[in-house]
């Protein structure tokens, strides 16, 4: 028999931003650290992944992906 365990509300905002950095990840062929560190850099994760939960994690896997792609890229611009 499984037992199944119950997650915060934290690690479960946590697993959707680890999902997010690695679908980023490898869509566009580079490895998981590498994304979250950009990600990361233009505050992609603190000021829009987790504060925005309750609403992106209602988009489609594929949708989200090309939206977080398209913003990341966007950022990274304006940071040049």
């Amino acid at each position: 028999m499984t037992e199944y365990q119950d997650l915060s509300k934290d690690q479960v905002v946590m697993g959707f931003v680890a999902s997010c950095v690695e679908d980023v990840a490898n869509r566009l062929g580079v490895d998981p650290g590498t994304m979250y560190r950009r990600m990361d850099a233009v505050g992609m994760i603190d000021q829009y992944l987790i504060p925005f939960y309750e609403t992106l994690h209602t988009e489609s896997r594929e949708n989200l992906t090309d939206s977080l792609i398209e913003s990341l890229t966007r950022w990274e611009e304006e940071r040049k």
